[in-house]
């Protein structure tokens, strides 16, 4: 390990013997200490050591930016000086597909097992528990405090500012709209979306446009309804002849459905729900908000390039403190493999077990390994005991490799995380 303290130039992140946050120290210091006993390799990427001596711990003000998003999470911590922390993360965005397949085989099963029982609306869960939040807002939300919370384990955190975001879509959608047309949206005087729908394409198949002669027609769901939803963006008309013809995999339909809002209906229930709770679990610190306009206002004026690195450096105050040339790029994956998951059914309504075990000689998913001189990470295993080893942007360094060809890095991790190059473009202010 001492051999590749060379490879990093920045800052070393530091903790006690109690495992609470120091201020960073030198790479030369780090090797100091790791060599004379008085420091152990806690983490290795962000290189972490802990002290197993006692020591005087004077601290300074680190103010942490978070720029919160519903893809992607940016972190910087600094200090007045210099900057000591900066991350990029990348969420999960699979948590709608699992649960609508996990309602789907619950939903089969009950029809299979139990009598048919009429929905009650008086036992939803919403009904019941004030502030309920949808499990892929929940998810996310969890995400964003799990960030903030690993970064405040590695540096002795005292401010923390997160950028909040307020989107009008009713604006996005029509940019003069103003007073009371707001209160009159585009389904104001319909029954329903079927009917606005219907008369929106002029009740005529947007596909053969009548030329089927089928007077039936269908509102037809461009995405599919459990990710896309039912809005009008979302629907076409589609006659009944074209409709069967689609779903038989006849035709393809040439359609794309507008703009989703799905983004920024996120944000607008998130951001004070997140806020929030993040003052109640770091009620120690100074947690305050900021707005996108003056992040943008930030960047713009001090000619820093257009990052989610570079806006939570932006968010975090310190414009004066010395950026790390590397930041680290995290990924979210799944590191469980639910089998009420799983739609493919075997023969006499069985679904097949998984047949490679947790562990395979010694490794697991996502497991950090080294092949020859590159790293890597444990993407697929066979119980034979090869290997698929990519790197975290998908690129394969091998589909079947052998264990005895592997080296152990780290243990999987919920991010899995790669040090990468900060992106160096000066931008010119407008003025």
């Amino acid at each position: 390990m001492l051999s590749e303290l060379h490879q990093l130039n920045d800052g070393f992140v530091n903790i006690n013997q109690r495992g609470k946050p120091l201020m960073p120290c030198s790479p030369a210091k780090a090797r100091v200490l790791l060599r004379e006993k008085k420091a152990r390799v806690k983490r290795r990427t962000p290189f972490t050591i802990q002290l197993t001596t006692a020591t005087g711990e004077a601290r300074q003000d680190v103010s942490l930016g978070v720029d919160a998003g519903y893809r992607h999470v940016g972190l910087s911590a600094s200090t007045e000086k210099a900057e000591l922390y900066a991350s990029e993360a990348v969420l999960r965005d699979d948590i709608t597909d699992l649960l609508s397949a996990r309602l789907a085989l619950r939903r089969a099963r009950r029809n299979r097992k139990t009598r048919y029982r009429a929905p009650r609306f008086s036992n939803r869960v919403h009904s019941k528990n004030k502030g309920w939040l949808a499990p892929s807002v929940e998810h996310k939300i969890a995400s964003h405090l799990k960030l903030v919370e690993n970064v405040c384990r590695l540096l002795p955190v005292t401010n923390i500012t997160v950028e909040t975001a307020s989107f009008d879509m009713q604006a996005i959608k029509n940019p003069d709209i103003k007073g009371t047309e707001y209160q009159q949206g585009e389904q104001l005087g319909f029954w329903n979306v079927r009917e606005y729908v219907l008369w929106r394409d002029g009740h005529q198949c947007q596909h053969c446009r009548g030329k089927s002669g089928d007077p039936i027609l269908n509102v037809h769901h461009l995405e599919s309804r459990r990710t896309g939803g039912d809005a009008p963006n979302n629907l076409v008309t589609l006659c009944e002849t074209c409709h069967k013809a689609y779903h038989a995999g006849r035709i393809d339909l040439k359609l794309k459905r507008g703009r989703s809002m799905r983004a920024e209906a996120f944000m607008g229930i998130m951001r004070w729900t997140f806020f929030y709770r993040l003052k109640e679990i770091h009620a120690d610190k100074t947690v305050e908000n900021t707005y996108g306009y003056l992040t943008k206002h930030t960047r713009i004026t001090h000619g820093i390039e257009k990052s989610h690195c570079a806006d939570a450096y932006c968010i975090a105050g310190n414009l004066s403190a010395e950026r790390l040339p590397e930041y680290l790029y995290q990924k979210q994956v799944r590191k469980h493999n639910r089998q009420i998951h799983k739609l493919t059914i075997g023969r006499g309504g069985i679904r097949k077990r998984q047949q490679t075990p947790f562990e395979v000689k010694g490794f697991r998913l996502f497991d950090k390994v080294r092949l020859g001189g590159e790293e890597g990470y444990i993407f697929g295993r066979r119980s034979s005991g090869y290997f698929d080893v990519r790197r975290l942007d998908g690129q394969k360094l091998s589909a079947g490799v052998s264990f005895k060809k592997l080296h152990l890095l780290e243990k999987r991790k919920t991010y899995l995380t790669v040090l990468l190059p900060r992106l160096k473009t000066k931008v010119s202010a407008p003025y």
